[in-house]
């Protein structure tokens, strides 16, 4: 019998130490899963970091083309009052013309070697005709 109480004494220590063994092997493994966890863990926190930068950078960058947006705008009306204002100018012009040549003095006759024109008086005779006196 002493047999079998050594053998299984023997026995005993063999899963004694196969149950320590397997701790340590447990505890390895946790171990490095909490490694893993924790790089993990940072490189979520980096890429949330980063998201969120690129977040702020897209508000602001909509921001801007929003202002681009509105000064496109004004100056899309700036040019059309320009236009405006020039199209105005031109017709203007043109009425001016217009009304300085209707304004203007006729623009005398060619010079001619005529005679005045007779004027009858009341008597009906005719008057302002030139007489050669010389003779």
């Amino acid at each position: 019998m002493a047999t079998i109480s050594s053998l299984s004494g023997a026995q005993s220590a063999a899963q004694s130490g196969l149950r320590q063994l397997r701790l340590q092997q447990a505890k390895r493994d946790a171990e490095q899963a909490e490694q893993i966890a924790r790089a993990l863990q940072a490189q979520a926190q980096s890429a949330q970091q980063h998201a969120t930068e690129a977040m702020e950078r897209a508000r602001a960058i909509t921001s801007q083309s929003d202002q681009a947006q509105a000064t496109a705008g004004q100056a899309r009306q700036g040019l059309a009052a320009v236009s405006t204002v020039v199209r105005m100018q031109n017709q203007l012009s043109g009425v001016v013309t217009q009304v300085t040549e209707r304004m203007a003095p006729p623009k005398p006759a060619p010079a001619t070697k005529s005679s005045p024109t007779p004027v009858v008086n009341t008597e009906g005779q005719v008057t302002g005709a030139v007489v050669n006196t010389t003779a």
